[in-house]
């Protein structure tokens, strides 16, 4: 075919072997002199009309784009992407930038001074006694000092003087009444000596051998052995032997005796009628002296027992008395409340040391006085306990007098509340007492307010103290509050964005890495390969995601690892959990490219597999895993914030946004404190919306054939 220009200046096409022309030119040259000349007339239309005019066939008209333009347009065309797009740039200059300029980091306290009732001290009458004892080698069994304010309560009601009682292994002991709210506690050293209409162990039978064997304190008692042998043969529980009832208990091969008397069973001399008398008359536990000897009655569900006493030992003493200092500095010893308790008693002198005291009983109190100094106590007997609230007994004796002052005053007019004025010190930011330029307290006079608390009195005082700022609602100095830590909300909800952004941003890496390669191989090689990856991936479909990372948020902590390291971890198990869809996804793929004419080229010219795989197949596969990827953010994100909401995942004072909401979760707290996570589930909100419209708007820009 060639082209030439007739007499008339058209162009001619002409076919054949031989054609006779004017200038004979290729199509090419012909097109460009065209073009050239159609440009030179537009730009001298365009000189005269000021206007460009393009004509139906210029080239200029078609703009050609790269693949990438193309998406790119076709993305920037959907307003839900550019809305998402937005607001993740938003949310990264929020995470990552703007913490650069605010003042406060995540994990500052922040403090303020503050009237606050605070529970200043409490009193409390003490109705409890205490045992002092006098030897330090002595010792008193539990079961005793269990009972031993019982007993004394019982002794008071009675308005006796003296009581018996005896622990769980029979030894006996005696409670003796020396002055009000002072009482002896006597080891007694005794025997058992008789036993009255009760039943008690008498001896022990085993069936192997037929082995009879006696108590301690029991005599033999001919024809008893086959007495039981004949009862356990009839299968006989009791039995009569003389005028003796006998009761078998079995405790596997052996049987334990027990024997009920009419009248008194002795276990030494016979003393007749009028010991039985005696002993007859007790219903309680006692004692009484019979022929210049003592013996003491136990009367317990097992009977009554009566035990001769063979000495008597003081080894405590008990006392609901505490003593208070005049002086903070003088401390008292146990061995000095000790002494103090004997002299009230006694002789009213003791020494301590290198020192005399004397104790003075006065019309409402007893004090103990300095022989050296015999106008300023140095203490004073109580059974009001007062202590500051903490349990310290650093309060002084003025203010310990003024509030048992206020209690009786209250109990007489029968309040359940009233208050005095009294000079507290102040305290500074460290809780510590502050002091004036002379080295004295400052002090300041403070309503000091007591409530009766079913008989414990509470002291209440309004204070200035320095305080953690918690949960202080929006201000200039805090845009969005603090926490129940007395952190600022607003630079935890920034580091708290950066590390769930961080999360998400990691694990989506680890779960696409991990899925391209396990895909791609399975996708390329087929066969066994691809069986066996895709078993792996069923095996993890199948792995239920949640009781896993919980097992493991316990094992964390139960190995107490680092915020920072917990969140690695966090991260790594939540990618290696994820990979499989990603997989899937590059193995289907992958298995429809591999046999494109282009792949055919490449096994052709000897690349070698790993090229093939990853610079040919990969590629054409990203679009859809960049689709995938950033619809998989929002669900990460979703993933790691409940895991901190149930305290599985970041662990304080490391912020997320799900530790945040954690911080608030109780009904009442959501109610009370909006400002904390109502704008932190909007961040999430929003970070999950605009990842999902980003991922909407590349699905449909990687896809020409998606309507517009």
């Amino acid at each position: 075919m060639n082209i030439y220009e007739d007499s008339t200046g058209r162009d001619r096409v002409s076919t054949g072997t031989m054609v006779n022309v004017h200038n004979q030119v290729s199509i090419n040259e012909v097109l460009k002199e065209r073009e050239r000349k159609a440009k030179e007339e537009r730009e001298e239309k365009d000189s005269q009309n000021g206007d460009p005019e393009l004509s139906l066939d210029s080239t200029e008209r078609v703009k050609v784009l790269s693949p990438g333009q193309l998406v790119f347009k076709r993305f920037i065309t959907n307003k839900l992407a550019i809305v998402g797009s937005m607001i993740l740039i938003f949310m990264f200059l929020f995470a990552f930038v703007m913490p650069l300029f605010y003042p406060y980091s995540q994990t500052q306290i922040f403090y303020k001074y503050d009237n606050s009732t605070i529970d200043y001290a409490q009193a409390k009458e003490r109705t409890e006694y205490s045992l002092l004892l006098l030897n330090k080698d002595a010792d008193v069994h539990y079961s005793v000092k269990n009972k031993l304010t019982a007993t004394i309560s019982s002794m008071e009601s009675q308005g006796i003087s003296e009581q018996s009682i005896t622990d769980t292994n029979g030894n006996y002991y005696k409670i003796e009444k020396n002055a009000d709210n002072i009482y002896s506690l006597y080891s007694t050293a005794s025997e058992k000596f008789a036993a009255i209409q009760g039943s008690v162990k008498y001896a022990t039978y085993s069936t192997i051998g037929a082995v009879l064997t006696y108590e301690d304190d029991a005599e033999e008692v001919t024809g008893l052995a086959e007495a039981i042998k004949s009862a356990i043969s009839g299968k006989n529980k009791e039995f009569t032997l003389g005028k003796d009832v006998y009761t078998l208990e079995q405790n596997k091969k052996t049987y334990n005796v027990y024997r009920s008397s009419e009248g008194i069973n002795y276990f030494g001399d016979k003393l007749g009628a009028d010991f039985e008398e005696k002993v007859a008359e007790f219903t309680e536990s006692g004692s009484f002296e019979f022929d210049s000897e003592k013996y003491n009655v136990v009367v317990d569900k097992d009977g009554t027992t009566v035990y001769r006493v063979m000495g008597e030992e003081r080894i405590a003493l008990l006392s609901t008395y505490v003593f208070d200092t005049y002086d903070p500095s003088f401390t008292i010893s146990e061995d000095f409340e000790i002494q103090a308790l004997l002299a009230s008693v006694g002789g009213k002198t003791f020494n301590d040391g290198n020192v005399n005291y004397r104790v003075v009983s006065e019309e409402d109190e007893t004090l103990i006085y300095s022989e050296a100094d015999d106008t300023n106590p140095v203490a004073a007997f109580s059974t009001m306990v007062i202590r500051r609230y903490t349990g310290e007994d650093t309060l002084e004796l003025a203010f310990k007098e003024q509030v048992r002052s206020t209690i009786e005053e209250m109990v007489e007019s029968g309040k359940k509340s009233a208050s005095f004025t009294w000079q507290i010190a102040q305290v500074d930011e460290n809780g510590e007492y502050t002091y004036d330029e002379n080295g004295e307290l400052i002090k300041e006079d403070r309503n000091i307010t007591v409530n009766d608390k079913n008989g414990t009195y509470v002291m209440t005082v309004e204070q200035v103290v320095y305080l953690i700022n918690t949960f202080e609602r929006p201000t200039k100095d805090h845009l969005a509050g603090t926490d129940g830590d007395g952190m600022d909300v607003l630079a935890r909800m920034m580091y708290g964005g950066r590390v769930s952004l961080m999360v998400a941003f990691v694990v989506v890496i680890i779960e696409n890495v991990l899925g391209i390669i396990m895909g791609g191989i399975a996708g390329y090689f087929g066969g066994w390969v691809d069986n066996l990856i895709m078993r792996a991936v069923d095996i993890f479909y199948c792995i239920p995601s949640m009781p896993i990372l919980i097992i493991l948020g316990a094992m964390f902590d139960a190995f107490k690892l680092k915020p920072y390291t917990r969140l690695v971890w966090m991260m790594a198990v939540l990618g290696v959990l994820g990979w499989a869809g990603v997989a899937r996804l590059v193995r289907g793929q992958i298995l429809s490219l591999r046999e494109q004419e282009f792949m055919v080229a490449a096994e052709a010219i000897g690349l070698r597999n790993r090229k093939r795989i990853f610079r040919h197949l990969i590629p054409n596969v990203m679009p859809q895993l960049i689709v995938t990827a950033t619809s998989g953010l929002g669900g990460v994100i979703i993933t790691e914030s409940t895991l901190s909401y149930l305290g599985l995942g970041v662990k304080h004072p490391l912020a997320s946004w799900g530790t945040m909401i954690n911080s608030v979760s109780t009904a009442e707290a959501m109610k009370s404190y909006t400002y904390i996570w109502v704008p932190v589930g909007l961040l999430i909100c929003l970070t999950v919306v605009a990842f999902n419209f980003v991922g909407d708007g590349l699905r449909d820009a990687f896809d020409p054939k998606m309507k517009r």
